[in-house]
């Protein structure tokens, strides 16, 4: 798929087919997220890939608007240390995991991490060292729609788009 593409037909996929994802796969996930931007290079990341059905279920209960983590072939939780640019770096490797997913016909859904009343359950449910921040849960699997990665409508550029001010 071309790049400018790509970036078009990503979408938040939240029915997933009863499939599993094989090994190489989510390690290309971690691979492309490990080459997002860092501010100062600083790479203040860890992922932690989630295949066991029971705690991808666990972590759809703490997250309320996740509830369909629990029918995921898997998940990543995007971790970072606590530094002064975490939660940008860590929304960039969050990033190009999706769109990685993409790229090889997995669909994804960022589900929110940081400060929500949860994360603090995720990290022990994990098993995160302490300093370790929650950015985004990630469910992966095959979409159930055949066709879910297609353009849809969105707001235009010219509705948007400003040159020079505002």
């Amino acid at each position: 798929m071309e790049n400018l593409e790509l970036l078009r037909v990503r979408r938040s996929i939240r029915t997933f087919q009863n499939s599993s994802i094989l090994q190489k796969d989510l390690e290309k996930l971690v691979d492309s997220a490990r080459f997002a931007p860092t501010a100062r290079n600083v790479q203040p990341w860890e992922f932690v890939v989630v295949t066991d059905k029971h705690k991808l279920t666990e972590l759809a209960k703490l997250a309320e608007n996740g509830r369909f983590m629990a029918q995921a072939a898997a998940g990543i939780a995007v971790f970072c240390a606590d530094t002064k640019y975490y939660l940008e770096d860590g929304c960039a490797a969050t990033c190009n995991i999706l769109l990685a997913a993409t790229a090889l016909g997995i669909g994804s859904c960022w589900i929110a991490g940081d400060k929500k009343p949860y994360s603090w359950q995720v990290n022990t449910l994990l098993n995160a060292p302490l300093g370790m921040k929650l950015i985004s849960l990630i469910s992966l699997g095959y979409p159930q729609d055949e066709g879910a990665f297609k353009i849809i409508e969105k707001r235009s550029s010219k509705e948007l788009l400003h040159w020079e001010k505002f």
